[in-house]
Formats: C-alpha cells, structure tokens, sequence
C-alpha cells in the first residue's frame, strides 16, 4: 500500500477495474452477479471471520425472504454454516453451508466499496 501524510492509501484494485469495463449501468442483479463471478474468481469454500465474500446463496426455507447474492463481511464459522454481515440488509445474516451454491468469492479491503455500490442484491421470498 502506498503511504502518504502518515496514512495508508489504497491502491485501486486490477479486479475492480476489469469490473467497471464490463459494466455500463444497464445490467440487471442477475448479469452484474454474472459479471462479478468471472472477474472475482478467487475463491473459498469455507470463510474466515473478518472477510469479505460474496456469493449465490439459494435458500430453501419457505416464505422466508433472502438475498440470493449476499456481500457479507463474516463475523462466525460454525458447524452448520457462518454468520455475516449483509452489505445489501445491512443487519447480520445466518448462511447454510448446503444453501451456498458453490464457493464463496473474495472481496479484498480495496474492493469492498465498489461493490457495495452496485446494485446486484436478489431478494426473493421461497
């Protein structure tokens, strides 16, 4: 990171970058999602607390609402799942491990706000 008046200054991310040239605004939670998980392909199985993922959670709790795609900072592992912190509710959240379909997708320190400014939050009630 580069330095200056005695603060660490981010430097942009390549991976945003690529982000914002495949995106123009136009695209709906489903393609921008879409977008996300070619650029963002690094990836975990199982998060560690203090994170940043995102990722296409399907749920299979009836009348339930949810987000389909979270952004979530994680807070806890547990055996049956993880907790974290919902950028798109903006409360915390409990995510099934048998719920996330297929890995979940890292979001650095120096990404984590430009994701949160794009609209891609999929609330669905089951």
């Amino acid at each position: 990171m580069a330095k200056g008046f005695g603060q660490e200054i981010q430097k942009p991310s390549t991976r945003v970058g690529q982000l914002k040239r495949k995106l123009d605004g136009s695209e709906d939670a489903e393609l921008i999602m879409m977008n996300i998980l070619e650029v963002f392909t690094e990836s975990e199985f199982i998060p560690d607390v203090g994170k940043y993922y995102t990722f296409i959670y399907l749920p299979k709790t009836p009348d339930i609402m949810c987000d389909e795609h979270p952004l979530v900072a994680v807070t806890g592992v547990e055996r049956w799942g993880f907790k974290g912190v919902n950028f798109h509710w903006g409360t915390s959240r409990n995510y099934t491990w048998q719920e996330v379909a297929g890995k979940l997708h890292v979001v650095r320190n120096n990404e984590i706000e430009y994701l949160r400014s794009l609209p891609y939050a999929k609330f669905v009630t089951k």
